[in-house]
């Protein structure tokens, strides 16, 4: 017989103080997101009191280095907390998410000694991130490029838009990828550090979305932009490898806040079938409602194992794009379908304002389209199935 104490746990065991940080996200996401959700979703705005308490509660930089004033954690822990906060409000969290898992990560790989000093030090504590690689011309086509770099010496130069920048109004410093020379394709792009502050730079309007809508989508102008020539991240012209391998990790992220999402949805939908009463009795005690959770539960879960099983692949550094491109495409169409049957279980009252769940799914339903579609999902997976 096997020796079970020498048993690999189960991917949802957490260590003590896996368990402990995510009690400690969950009781922040209860008492001080929680309160303002409503208001944020209707005003469209995200309150600033909630991302200084983010800062405070060190949810900011939680792989950044203790050395500059982060937490020092896990992947896995930036997951946890991103999921632990979606179970309340999906805008909070995918700012929380861009934040650790696409521009604090693309720091850590690829910033040089002095950028990483200098910008995880303030993200760890006071600025916001973000990541601008979308144009309106470039979504799933990420690399058809059109926002213009040139090289004036003693500073690149940049002219163009993107579009779709989430963290967009809140954001102090983004990550813009841009094309130095067209004629080399995807080989010409480049990734330049730009800071809110920099001639020549401008954030535009911002959209009015279905879901997530305290999250800011915005667009951003570049008007002779200048950037010093120590912004460049990684190496001229090798964007591209940056923009691929953050996105790889970034998908990970995206899958917790579905399946954060999905959770808030699903313990909301079970404890109202507890209570609502029709022809005598709850609905729980009927078995075509019983049904109808046990689907939503076994989805959940699964989605739970596939993001989990991704992220402690990255943090192993074994290889986890397939991992993460399945976690993302599940937890996204697993997120879409618990949120829509916690609105059948909460009848009439699901469609209302008044009850939680018509937000959980307008929420959910962003994450078939950011940071790679449903269909790019599908053709990274087949292409690493058909490579083999």
């Amino acid at each position: 017989m096997s020796d079970v104490t020498n048993a690999r746990p189960a991917l949802t065991m957490l260590s003590e103080d896996e368990v402990a940080f995510r009690d400690a996200v969950r009781a922040f996401a209860e008492s001080e997101i929680k309160p303002h959700v409503t208001h944020m979703d209707e005003k469209a705005e995200m309150s600033p009191e909630i991302l200084k308490k983010l800062f405070e509660m060190g949810l900011m930089g939680i792989e950044t280095p203790e050395k500059f004033g982060g937490a020092g954690s896990t992947f896995t822990m930036a997951c946890l907390a991103v999921e632990e906060i979606g179970r309340v409000d999906g805008s909070v969290s995918v700012l929380v998410d861009v934040q650790n898992t696409l521009t604090t990560n693309a720091f850590l790989k690829w910033g040089t000694e002095a950028q990483q000093s200098k910008y995880l030090s303030k993200m760890a504590t006071e600025w916001v991130g973000a990541y601008a690689l979308s144009e309106s011309s470039s979504g799933s086509d990420a690399f058809a490029l059109k926002l213009k770099a040139e090289d004036k010496g003693d500073k690149w130069v940049l002219n163009g838009s993107k579009l779709w920048i989430t963290n967009g109004k809140e954001a102090n410093v983004f990550i813009v990828f841009a094309n130095i020379d067209h004629a080399k394709g995807y080989k010409g792009i480049t990734a330049f550090i730009v800071e809110k502050g920099f001639p020549g730079f401008k954030v535009g309007k911002k959209e009015d979305k279905l879901g997530i809508r305290a999250s800011s989508t915005t667009e951003l102008l570049f008007e002779n932009c200048e950037v010093p020539k120590e912004n460049v991240l990684g190496e001229v012209g090798k964007g591209y490898k940056i923009a691929i391998e953050t996105l790889n990790e970034g998908r990970i992220g995206i899958g917790a806040q579905m399946v954060g999402i999905a959770q808030g949805a699903y313990e909301a939908a079970l404890g109202y079938v507890k209570g609502r009463e029709q022809f005598g009795k709850p609905i729980a005690h009927y078995q075509g409602v019983q049904f109808q959770l046990a689907e939503m539960r076994t989805e959940l879960e699964a989605a739970r194992l596939m993001v989990y099983n991704a992220a402690r692949l990255k943090d192993a550094g074994q290889d986890f794009i397939e991992s993460a491109a399945m976690a993302k495409l599940y937890a996204s169409r697993a997120a879409e379908k618990i949120t829509s049957k916690a609105i059948d279980l909460f009848g009439g009252n699901g469609f209302t304002k008044e009850y939680p769940v018509e937000k959980f799914w307008r929420d959910a339903k962003i994450g078939q389209i950011y940071e790679g579609t449903t269909n790019m999902q599908l053709q990274t997976i087949a292409k690493m199935e058909l490579d083999k």
